[in-house]
């Protein structure tokens, strides 16, 4: 997800759920008498062993020590499984990477880690507070609920059982936590530290499903958290701290729920939640929700051929983003805009932007990096470079990348099902468009076996694209074969 709050590389900050840390006992016995600097100087060459990046440091280590990272993020994780072979990330002391999915940490540089004490809010009355709350609430239209009920992420009736299975064989849950449960919005009472938790578990929610199933099934359902994440800021918190929360919270959920209506075709629908995280971005003084806003903004623009938009929108990302010390974000930006050039046709200035990409990608991660950005890795790169290249019509050297990124994907995340199958999709295209049926044909048999696990209308109309351009070939064996297994689609457009 593709799609939805900036934070931290690890998965979690105390401040995002409110509750003290648990001191991680396990790692801590694992560094021995290892001082913390000696102990990142290990973890930094056991990464260069396996070509990772990662700019680990004491902080970090004291950090994860603390209990401060629950858990690490993906770039990590591999580092720390190296090291430890035969352990498992619980034996290190971190909880499970899908109970801290989405929650957004402080964001380095941009305000002080409780708002409330932060000066801009000192002479801040509170008429001043529900003006911009009322501004907020009316600046998209999810907010067209007459009434707001406890609204959860279930299944609607009847459509549990076709929920796709887990990639682990174990069946998709047929109900989903409600994550606003005994929080939905009440006459007389002011959201609190609950309320807002309840936003921050949507979030997480949202991503850890499309990671695993992708949009299709999921865009109806997520509409209505979304409406009681605006309703339950519309009542207004006591704590400006509270406000602050929920109005990231909010403006996160809009962009995770813009990314499933742009995975599952609903274009409008998508532009729509991201001008309101962005509305809520800029009357919040949040530059990092700005330019998350912004980088959807962007690869909506490139996806609905408007790349000169889609470069303007990146290069005001970049601008929000320049101050938030996170590389890692400047570099997929650099993609974005790099995604909009291509789209112009200038080879030139698409070459530049992948140059600044890579540059800033191989400079590694760090603390600053936005937890929605997890999906962001070498696989990501290569699979967006491959976009690039696809739209100059260098066909062979996209091929390359898509299957640099697929294979990438498998062997480093593997519970990223839909970016596996996207990555997969595109390399068909691109061998079919390069003259290589067979191969081409390969690839998107490897699709549709994914495809019982993945449900993105994005990816069925690619792979539709490339059965009907392959029916030419019928006559050789492998190509027949696929085509054989693709259910009848119509004539792609």
């Amino acid at each position: 997800m593709a799609s939805s709050a900036p934070l931290s590389p690890s998965s979690a900050s105390p401040g995002s759920s409110g509750t003290a840390p648990r001191p991680n006992a396990a790692f801590r016995a694992l560094r021995g008498t290892l001082s913390p600097g000696e102990f990142a100087a290990s973890v930094r060459r056991a990464a260069r062993e396996i070509g990772e990046g990662v700019s680990c440091d004491a902080r970090y280590i004291g950090r994860v020590e603390s209990g401060e990272i629950r858990c690490p993020n993906y770039a990590y994780e591999r580092v720390f499984l190296h090291m430890f072979p035969g352990r498992t990330l619980s034996d290190l002391g971190f909880a499970p990477r899908s109970a801290v999915r989405g929650r957004r940490a402080a964001v380095v540089g941009a305000h002080p880690a409780h708002p409330a004490d932060d000066p801009r809010y000192e002479n801040q009355s509170d008429e001043e507070s529900d003006v911009r709350r009322r501004a907020f609430m009316t600046s998209g239209a999810s907010v067209a609920a007459a009434s707001i009920g406890v609204l959860s992420l279930a299944a609607p009736a009847g459509a549990a059982a076709s929920l796709p299975a887990q990639r682990s064989g174990a069946p998709a849950p047929r109900e989903l936590p409600d994550p606003f449960a005994g929080v939905a919005p009440r006459p007389g009472h002011h959201p609190g530290e609950s309320e807002a938790r309840a936003v921050e578990e949507a979030v997480r929610q949202i991503r850890v499903l499309d990671d695993r199933h992708g949009a299709e099934g999921l865009y109806q359902r997520a509409a209505g958290p979304l409406r009681t994440a605006y309703e339950l800021l519309d009542t207004g918190a006591v704590r400006q701290s509270t406000t602050d929360r929920l109005q990231a919270g909010a403006g996160e959920l809009s962009i995770s729920v813009g990314w499933l209506a742009h995975d599952s075709g609903h274009f409008d629908d998508a532009r729509s939640h991201y001008a309101e995280a962005l509305a809520g971005a800029r009357m919040a003084g949040d530059p990092a929700l700005e330019a998350h806003a912004f980088c959807n903004t962007a690869f909506l623009a490139r996806d609905v051929d408007r790349p000169r938009e889609a470069i303007r929108a990146a290069q005001a990302a970049q601008r929000a983003a320049r101050h938030l010390s996170s590389t890692r974000l400047l570099s997929l930006l650099s993609l974005r805009e790099a995604g909009g050039w291509a789209g112009l046709g200038d080879r030139g200035a698409c070459e530049r932007a992948l140059g600044e990409a890579h540059t800033l990608f191989g400079r590694g991660g760090s603390d600053a990096d936005p937890e929605w950005m997890t999906f962001y890795g070498e696989a990501e790169l290569e699979g967006l470079e491959a976009q690039c290249w696809s739209a100059l019509g260098d066909w062979s050297r996209a091929a390359r990348h898509a299957r640099r990124a697929a294979a990438v994907a498998a062997s480093r995340t593997p519970d990223f099902t839909r970016n596996i199958a996207l990555y997969t999709a595109e390399l068909a295209d691109d061998l079919t468009r390069a003259g290589r049926p067979e191969e081409a044909a390969e690839a998107g048999s490897r699709v549709l076996t994914l495809l019982g696990e993945v449900r993105s209308p994005r990816i069925r109309a690619m792979l539709n694209r490339t059965s009907h351009s392959l029916t030419r070939h019928r006559k050789l064996q492998g190509v027949a074969a696929f085509l054989d297994r693709c259910p009848p689609q119509r004539r792609p457009t």
